[in-house]
């Protein structure tokens, strides 16, 4: 197949496009086996309880998938976007074999290194190829159904988690889960799965976005919009990453049970997963500018009211209100970069985005580790809510209508 007979769009690349979605879950699937039970696996096995040595694994796992978002994207036209999605499944094979049966926690550690090198090698990969089949027509929806897919994965499987581990206990059980997820998606990787270098010289030859002369620069804050929806995604998965490893623990000193807890941390993810069905479609017709402010507002805002949140009912409505405004911006930034850039350049400014975006993980769980050595833990939540209404503002001000 040449550039000159492939067609973009998603009707036309509907199978393909489909086998990226089902691969895309298993590798949200893999981030979901520990967002639930990795305070009470700390607790129970190694009987670590200060967020302090918790928090280490964000820290580990948001930059090893940070930089692996910049390389993968780097080396996406020379390498080649299926070979690197596949070597990112053979990575995370010994993944839940090292949960169910490590001995201390630096293995735990070791396991969120090859951890955060799969995410970055598959869900880079996923997200590049499937904008590379649809074209710019449908973009957004490429990518609500991209991060829809994943992060549905993530609840489900958080919640499976919780509940295994509330029937069966921390280990091993809840980590068979894994297996499966890392075969099947190694064999559909492997065996089923096309490059799509043709579609990206097809639409190539249709773009007149012009080229960058900085990508680095340009994408991390020199370029007006690049640089909005950098630092937007940045601060969205810096408060994203405070509330993966804080949230669990605020609940567990309220005395909420782990089948209460799994739900609570359960219903962000979902919501943010099945919301951006809608939302990433909404992309393609209204304006990305107003969906990105109004998407951070509404995430600050929760997060900040989570501060004085008590009943588990409370915390659901505002997990809620937390998952629609990630979901309103999660699809949104990627549809408005690949917008914004070049084909040629594509992959390399998602990747430097992507490496930005995930480093807010790491620097949120180091953010947390400070401010909770200074004062209680859930004081966290009214500074990361008001950093993250900043971001809508800056958005506001900087980017484009």
């Amino acid at each position: 197949m040449t550039s000159g007979q492939v067609q973009l769009g998603l009707k036309e690349n509907w199978r393909q496009f489909s086998l990226l979605l089902i691969v895309n879950a298993f590798v949200g699937g893999m981030v979901g086996l520990e967002r639930t039970i990795l305070p009470k696996l700390a607790e129970i096995e190694f009987e670590i309880l200060a967020a302090s040595v918790v928090l280490p694994f964000i820290i580990i796992f948001g930059i090893t998938k940070a930089l692996t978002n910049y390389f993968t994207g780097a080396l996406a036209n020379r390498v080649g976007r299926k070979n690197l999605l596949v070597i990112g499944w053979l990575i995370a094979i010994p993944i839940p074999f090292i949960l169910m049966y490590a001995e201390n926690w630096n293995w735990i550690l070791m396991a969120n290194v090859l951890l955060g090198v799969n995410q970055g090698l598959t869900w880079s990969s996923t997200v590049v190829m499937k904008i590379d089949l649809v074209g710019e027509r449908h973009r957004g929806l490429a990518m609500g159904l991209n991060e829809s897919f994943g992060y549905l994965a993530v609840a489900i499987v958080a919640f499976t988690t919780g509940w295994i581990a509330s029937e069966y206990g921390v280990r091993p059980f809840p980590f068979y889960q894994g297996v499966g997820f890392v075969f099947l998606g190694l064999v559909l990787s492997w065996f089923f799965i096309r490059d799509t270098h043709h579609h990206v010289a097809a639409e190539a030859g249709q773009s007149d976005v012009p080229l960058l002369k900085r990508i680095f620069l340009d994408t991390s804050w020199l370029n007006n919009n690049l640089g909005s929806i950098t630092q937007a995604g940045f601060v969205n998965n810096l408060n994203d990453g405070m509330i993966w490893g804080l949230l669990p623990v605020i609940l567990a000193t309220k005395a909420f049970d782990l089948k209460t807890i799994g739900l609570i941390v359960a219903v962000y993810p979902a919501v943010w997963g099945i919301g951006q069905l809608f939302t990433g479609k909404l992309s393609d017709h209204y304006n990305k500018k107003i969906m990105l402010v109004l998407g951070m507002a509404m995430q600050g805002v929760a997060i900040i009211f989570m501060f004085w949140a008590e009943s588990s009912i409370a915390y659901i409505v505002l997990s809620i209100i937390l998952g629609l405004g990630t979901a309103l911006v999660y699809p949104t930034f990627l549809s408005a970069l690949a917008g914004f850039t070049n084909p040629k350049q594509r992959a390399e400014c998602i990747g430097v985005f992507r490496l930005w975006r995930d480093l807010g993980y790491a620097v949120g769980a180091i953010l947390t580790i400070i401010i909770t050595a200074l004062m209680p833990i859930d004081t966290t939540l009214i500074l990361i809510g008001a950093l993250t209404v900043l971001s809508s503002m800056i958005i506001l001000i900087r980017m484009d209508k």
